[in-house]
């Protein structure tokens, strides 16, 4: 089937020459999509930053969020008017707007197909349009990943906070109620830290904790992200479930499981672990 180009959803009178188009991606931080989906004063504040040069230099930008794991795949984040510019860079210089009239209704919705070339992912919309096709909108507007289930969770320290942060009720209802023994490794190194959810405390309540405080209070952890700080640490360390039970299931059994997956998985003597 032929795509259907962009330029079919535009709005009657749009003009192109109006509007920079700003493909938000991974700012080694925090990736665009969770941002869109979690949080509308920070997506707000990533279309009013100005770098050295004055990009958003018309009079609308037209917003798209980069997915995670289709780099040709964006999700509209709508159509910003500019109402100030400062010349002060690297900072929230623009003084921006949504604009709920034009294209409101697909903000979150609408999936963008486009491949960018180059690195600018501050674009002239002239330039860009006619490679833009509707890829899909959905029925609901978009919030977050879904949960994908108990052993298909390898998730970054970095998405967890996302899904925290979203209070998504599929994560936290999955999770709550369940105790567990998870396995956190470093991607870049391959090392481990075998860790459990016990007592009155369900994985989404454990895993929450290190959602807020990254290093969850382990000692090997603490180490760990003192010496390769929050980026790093936000970007490699991932958490997987193990083995997972109901919050019924006896904490002595529990802790034995957990001795025996530090055991497997050399998580004393070539991970984190120092218990």
């Amino acid at each position: 089937m032929e795509a259907i180009p962009l330029t079919a959803l535009l709005p009657e009178g749009f003009e192109p020459k109006q509007h920079k188009v700003h493909f938000a991606v991974w700012n080694q931080v925090k990736h665009p999509i969770d941002v869109l989906a979690s949080n509308q004063e920070e997506w707000q504040g990533w279309n009013s930053w100005r770098s050295v040069k004055d990009d958003f230099n018309r009079e609308f930008i037209f917003s798209v969020a980069q997915d995670k794991h289709d780099a040709t795949l964006w999700l509209f984040g709508g159509i910003w008017e500019v109402l100030e510019r400062r010349p002060t860079p690297h900072a929230r210089a623009y003084t921006v707007a949504l604009r709920e009239d034009l294209m409101g209704p697909f903000v979150r919705r609408l999936w963008i197909r486009h491949k960018r070339s180059g690195r600018n992912i501050r674009r002239t919309m002239e330039s860009v349009l006619p490679t833009m096709t509707v890829a899909s909108i959905l029925e609901e507007p978009f919030a977050g990943d879904p949960f994908p289930g108990h052993d298909r969770i390898n998730h970054s320290l970095a998405d967890l906070q996302a899904v925290v942060s979203q209070a998504r009720a599929d994560w936290r209802i999955a999770l709550e109620s369940m105790k567990g023994v998870y396995v956190i490794h470093d991607r870049e190194t391959g090392q481990r830290y075998v860790g459990s959810a016990y007592g009155d405390t369900g994985i989404w309540q454990r895993w929450a904790t290190y959602a807020s405080t990254l290093h969850g209070g382990n000692v090997g952890l603490k180490a760990l992200l003192e010496e390769k700080g929050d980026e790093y640490y936000r970007t490699n360390m991932r958490f997987a479930l193990l083995e997972y039970w109901s919050m019924r299931t006896d904490d002595d059994h529990v802790l034995e499981r957990e001795s025996y997956w530090k055991d497997v998985l050399h998580a004393r003597s070539l991970g984190h672990n120092k218990n």
